[in-house]
């Protein structure tokens, strides 16, 4: 083997062992951004399971109070519309790509519970059902569910945070912007949530 040749094989080595390193570099940054976009769709599925079974608790707890309260129809009016809203959104992990589909959702969510604070603000009236055994143990379920809510949420913008914070920096930046990485929605107070509702007795 003549020294041209030797030095031509020390040369495609180098190059071969150059690509074969930047496309194993490419690769772990890339599964390292499929893996944190799998914990924002996990958390994200949290978040769902707790809405649900909110959603689920609804009627138990609507029909409870109007077996007590007959003429607050108002406010279980309002209690059932909010649920019909929330239920006719197509909630899938592809919402999470989807700004507006995402706010859409969450003010749903808001409606639901701001629906849900008023029947609870009703029961306020009737002394009789505050004391049923059903009424309590159902209330008891909704503010679990309504902390777990809170619990998921507060996992699900840590993973959105991981996720968005690795695809903004260098050199992953460049990878999600090959590969189609977008920054994910966080989960934010709606507007006005800030001031304290009037309760009215």
């Amino acid at each position: 083997m003549t020294k041209g040749v030797k030095i031509g094989l020390g040369v495609l080595g180098v190059i071969v062992l150059i690509f074969v390193m930047t496309i194993s570099w490419f690769v772990g940054h890339y599964n390292s951004l499929v893996t944190l976009e799998e914990q924002v769709t996990q958390s994200w599925s949290q978040v769902e399971n707790q809405y649900q079974r909110r959603v689920d608790l609804i009627p138990n707890l609507v029909n409870t109070v109007k077996g007590y309260a007959t003429h607050e129809q108002e406010t279980f009016l309002a209690v059932t519309e909010a649920r019909s809203k929330v239920n006719n959104i197509n909630v899938s992990s592809d919402m999470l790509n989807n700004p507006q589909a995402f706010q859409k959702f969450q003010a749903a969510q808001s409606n639901l519970g701001s629906a849900l604070s008023r029947l609870l603000v009703t029961v306020e009236k009737y002394p009789d059902l505050k004391a049923n055994q059903n009424f309590l143990q159902l209330q008891a379920q909704l503010e679990g569910t309504e902390n777990r809510i809170s619990v998921e949420r507060r996992k699900f913008n840590q993973a959105v945070q991981g996720f968005n914070t690795t695809i903004r920096k260098f050199p992953a930046n460049i990878i999600a912007g090959i590969t189609g990485f977008t920054q994910k929605e966080y989960f934010n107070a709606i507007e006005g949530s800030d001031v304290a509702p009037k309760v009215e007795f």
